[in-house]
């Protein structure tokens, strides 16, 4: 019996797991496809673009593991990554324009997936009644 139950219970676990990836995984896809829009990239300049987004993304996570309990470090260091990608994106994307719309576009992206998650909860809840 106490078998069963810890096979269930690793079962239930594997498959919630799961979805979490498959929900980030479908928000990454949606992001991509958002950003690569907006930008209007270009085949070739997405394939220089997204591997040095990927690295942008991943230093600001570092950043913001660090200076979580610092508002103003974090801003501060978050400036410094933006001007420090700002002429690595700008080599791939050819002008300033283009590269604060890339900034400005994951903000927009934001409040994209806000709007919809609370169009969803609203309409969840229209159905209930």
């Amino acid at each position: 019996m106490k078998n069963t139950l810890l096979i269930i219970l690793f079962l239930l676990t594997q498959n919630m797991y799961a979805q979490q990836l498959n929900k980030q995984g479908n928000l990454q896809g949606l992001k991509i496809a958002y950003m690569t829009r907006e930008l209007n990239l270009s085949s070739q300049e997405a394939q220089q673009f997204w591997p040095l987004y990927y690295s942008f993304v991943d230093e600001r996570k570092v950043i913001h593991n660090e200076m979580k309990n610092d508002a103003i470090g974090l801003d501060e260091k978050n400036l410094e990554l933006k001007k420090k990608y700002f002429q690595e994106f700008k080599k791939v994307l050819g002008n300033e324009d283009r590269v604060n719309k890339c900034f400005l576009c994951e903000r927009d992206f934001g409040n994209y997936i806000r709007k919809e998650i609370q169009a969803r909860q609203k309409l969840k809840q229209q159905n209930k009644q």
